[in-house]
């Protein structure tokens, strides 16, 4: 249900937020591996010596993974939807899997591009415009048919929602670099 679910969404098809369940249950599986990988590479840093980095990475990326569900239930809360607020977030927690098919894909029309004459420093940058242009509309179709958001909140949710997970995953190599200069590689 939930692959289907994903893809129906994907798809710009609303019917695809029913196949997500409306529960603590659905939400922990949902956010569980959001938290698990970034677990694996800090201590995977702290194994070779880094323990600061590792933990300071796992942290900031740990807000960032938990910043979307608070906004998610506060932008809820705020419409009379509160009671949809864990479907909503249990979606935008898989949506992310999305990643996978959408470089695969972006990747294939930026080569197909480079071939066709554009530069591959340009066709690069088009692959993430993609990228990036499609995930904001997804996140924006996903609150939209979770949490029943007019276009305008729903595009207020994914720029708030957009900059808190940039902060805290920026964050620390922002800091890093506005302290000392240099920005570590993680």
């Amino acid at each position: 249900m939930i692959a289907r679910g994903i893809l129906l969404l994907a798809r710009g098809e609303r019917a695809g937020i029913k196949e997500f369940g409306n529960s603590l249950d659905g939400f922990t599986a949902s956010i569980a591996p959001l938290i698990a990988f970034p677990l694996v590479f800090s201590a995977m840093a702290a194994m070779a010596g880094a323990w600061q980095l590792g933990l300071l990475s796992f942290l900031s990326h740990l807000c960032a993974v938990l910043v979307l569900p608070v906004i998610t239930h506060e932008f809820a809360r705020r419409v009379g939807m509160e009671g949809y607020w864990l479907r909503a977030a249990t979606a935008l927690n898989w949506s992310f899997w999305m990643l996978i098919p959408a470089l695969f894909i972006a990747a294939f029309i930026a080569a197909v591009m480079v071939e066709a004459g554009l530069g591959m420093l340009d066709g690069e940058y088009a692959a993430m415009a993609m990228i990036v242009v499609y995930f904001l509309w997804y996140h924006w179709f996903i609150v939209r048919a979770g949490l029943g958001l007019g276009v305008l909140a729903a595009m207020g949710f994914v720029v708030v929602s957009s900059l808190s997970i940039g902060l805290f995953s920026a964050g620390p190599l922002l800091l890093d670099w506005a302290f000392y200069g240099v920005v570590p590689h993680y």
